[in-house]
């Protein structure tokens, strides 16, 4: 039951229309799982438990970082450095004193995704990478959970409602009716790489919120078998149908990691002049080879704005321009390819490795952020 606090606390939402205290006491008795304490993670965490969820489950594993701060607003300078949900939780135990907190300080994996899940009635997923999503996923159409989806990249944002149980008994459309397949990997930079507008996380987050607060309640109509897309910098709001893909059978949890660079793994298949792997060198040899004047030749394959920042005078070719390209890239000498994280030059390598069969080109392992981690900290990292 409510307690005189709650009723008092919650005033606003018993005034609604076809809003009282029955759906304020369901909001109560939710357990909400959300994946990720970051951009879309801050803003879900504030609003659920602003709303009255009773239980909050929060899966993270990473650590603050000032870049963070620009739209992962439960953080501040102070905090960089710390865990998230360590801090999460902190912020949100203030916020709601009543709230139940859960805390798995740990990478979501075949191994307890399921365990994880179960314990929950809904999901929120507050992830920045494929295989996770992919994997959350799966476990809640295993599990039988609802999911609200979320992602933001530059000025955009999507959001809808998976696997939700409808009125004839059946499930509805989940994250494989709209995405059977990832894209290749050098075609999905992630937010680090592509940047994200401060403000989206929180719109996209807020959104969120309000189709689980649905959800939960049974007030309105949710994101059910449709997917809204936010474009910021138009301020453009369009919603589009999803249709369910009767082939799509999920059975079991997969290697979301190998799935989901399946590019990647398909290089020793597609090329029979090379074996698919990736040679490496590390921030340390780089740096020997250029202590020791070896002729060699360095390639930078991020985006202009990226170079601007910083960059370790290379030759810059963005990704999307490297094929096109390739007589820029030296055939008599070692090639470096490097890019921020090392993500986005291991694509470009398999991509000219299996097109021109080149075998003098190494990756960068760790970017230009491990470059600035350990040999030169006045390159600033973002």
């Amino acid at each position: 039951m409510l307690s005189a606090h709650e009723i008092q606390k919650f005033s606003r939402h018993l005034k609604l229309p076809d809003f009282g205290l029955a759906q304020q006491q369901k909001l109560k008795d939710a357990k909400v799982l959300v994946v990720g304490a970051g951009g879309l993670g801050s803003p879900v965490l504030q609003y659920l438990t602003a709303s009255g969820v009773g239980t909050i489950g929060i899966v993270e594993f990473d650590k603050i970082e000032l870049s963070n701060l620009q739209r992962q607003v439960l953080y501040n300078e102070a905090d960089v450095g710390f865990p998230k949900i360590q801090k999460a939780a902190e912020s949100i135990s203030k916020q709601n004193p009543e709230l139940t907190i859960h805390l798995h300080e740990m990478q979501l994996q075949n191994e307890n995704a399921i365990e994880i899940i179960s314990q929950y009635d809904l999901v929120i997923d507050g992830s920045d990478n494929f295989p996770t999503r992919y994997l959350v996923n799966d476990a809640c159409v295993l599990t039988a959970k609802p999911l609200v989806y979320g992602s933001v990249y530059r000025y955009e944002g999507q959001v809808s409602v998976f696997n939700a149980l409808l009125d004839n008994g059946e499930r509805s459309c989940n994250y494989r009716d709209l995405f059977p397949e990832p894209p290749p990997p050098e075609l999905a930079p992630n937010c680090a790489e592509g940047g994200v507008l401060g403000v989206l996380p929180g719109v996209i987050g807020c959104l969120q919120v309000n189709e689980a607060i649905k959800l939960i309640t049974g007030i309105g109509e949710a994101l059910i078998n449709k997917i809204l897309i936010v474009d910021l910098q138009e301020l453009l709001f369009r919603s589009f149908v999803i249709k369910k893909n009767d082939a799509i059978k999920i059975e079991e949890l997969i290697d979301y990691e190998q799935f989901c660079n399946h590019s990647l793994a398909k290089a020793g298949s597609n090329n029979n002049s090379m074996s698919g792997e990736i040679k490496e060198i590390t921030v340390q040899e780089l740096k020997q080879w250029r202590d020791e004047g070896k002729d060699f030749q360095l390639i930078d394959v991020r985006e202009t704005y990226e170079y601007d920042v910083c960059h370790l005078d290379g030759e810059l070719i963005p990704l999307a321009d490297l094929v096109m390209n390739e007589p820029k890239i030296a055939k008599d000498k070692d090639v470096v390819v490097h890019c921020r994280s090392g993500a986005r030059s291991a694509a470009a390598i398999n991509q000219i490795q299996q097109i021109y069969g080149l075998e003098n080109l190494y990756n960068l392992k760790g970017g230009i952020l491990a470059w600035s981690a350990e040999i030169d900290p006045s390159v600033p990292q973002y």
